[in-house]
């Protein structure tokens, strides 16, 4: 009888789970995903329509925080540091408030974005930046909510928020010029000692070619920060490909390189395998 009772508690959980109903959003959730310059910035918000009504000073009134949008908290992300009116915004995901009045709005980028609606408390140690901007009439009347990315270029950016017959653009520049700088550097100071260690480590793990993986390592080694100890992990895998190589003798001197320094480091784990593996080679 429990086993008949089990099952059917497991057929009329099933069958809740297909019969849900689905239903359209009043208010349908938009993303935006744009790259601005070298920046990407994402947005993701739910989008309410007017429908008759009369929206700011009314629907949404003046003087008062609101969610700009419906829902959860309207979002925006940047992967880089950005400036707005000035100040830097740094990169990260924050909630966009918005303050709507007659002759000016201010816009708030909050650091708490998992609330329903305003915050139940406002903290004003969360906010992020705020921006005071002047709204603009717009000649067509914008039934639903939206949020746009326009005036892009590879500097900067103008976020746009219209809705009814106003809207409110927020410029924001990125930083194009440094991030290029960064990544042109870094190509061209050839491979870090990262990535050498990365490709020893294939082809040692794939049987490629001894040669290439030990010269690899080897620049792995050498291009190690000035100053510090060379990474155990690197003597490690050093001493593996000379082992492999069959220079026995020159894995034992490296393995006890890495033994050493794992010791001072006080990883257990690479101690153990550095001395199970000159125990094994020295027979």
């Amino acid at each position: 009888m429990r086993k008949i009772i089990v099952m059917l508690a497991v057929v009329l959980a099933n069958f809740v789970v297909e019969a849900q109903v689905k239903t359209p959003q009043s208010s349908p959730l938009a993303k935006i995903d744009q790259v601005v310059g070298l920046t990407n910035v994402q947005i993701e918000y739910s989008r309410p329509s007017a429908k008759g009504r009369t929206v700011y000073g009314d629907l949404v009134p003046f003087g008062k925080n609101w969610r700009t949008g419906a829902n959860a908290n309207t979002t925006i992300s940047f992967s880089e540091n950005v400036t707005i009116a000035g100040k830097e915004l740094k990169k990260g995901k924050y909630a966009i408030f918005t303050t709507p009045k007659a002759d000016s709005w201010d816009v708030i980028f909050y650091t708490d974005t998992n609330n329903w609606g305003l915050p139940e408390t406002w903290d004003e140690s969360k906010v992020a930046l705020k921006t005071s901007v002047k709204p603009e009439t717009l000649s067509k009347s914008v039934e639903s909510f939206t949020i746009f990315l326009n005036n892009l270029s590879n500097d900067s950016g103008v976020l746009e928020l219209s809705w009814e017959r106003t809207i409110v653009s927020i410029p924001f520049t990125v930083p194009t010029q440094e991030a290029a700088m960064k990544s042109i550097e870094k190509t061209l100071a050839g491979p870090s000692a990262g990535d050498y260690f990365s490709a020893a480590q294939y082809f040692y793990q794939t049987n490629g070619d001894m040669t290439k993986a030990l010269s690899w390592v080897n620049s792995a080694i050498s291009n190690s920060p000035k100053g510090q100890d060379v990474p155990f992990w690197y003597l490690r895998l050093k001493s593996l490909i000379q082992a492999k190589s069959g220079d026995k003798k020159g894995a034992i001197a490296t393995a006890k390189e890495s033994l050493a320094l794992s010791i001072k480091a006080g990883n257990g784990d690479y101690e153990k395998m550095n001395k199970d593996s000159i125990a094994e080679w020295s027979k």
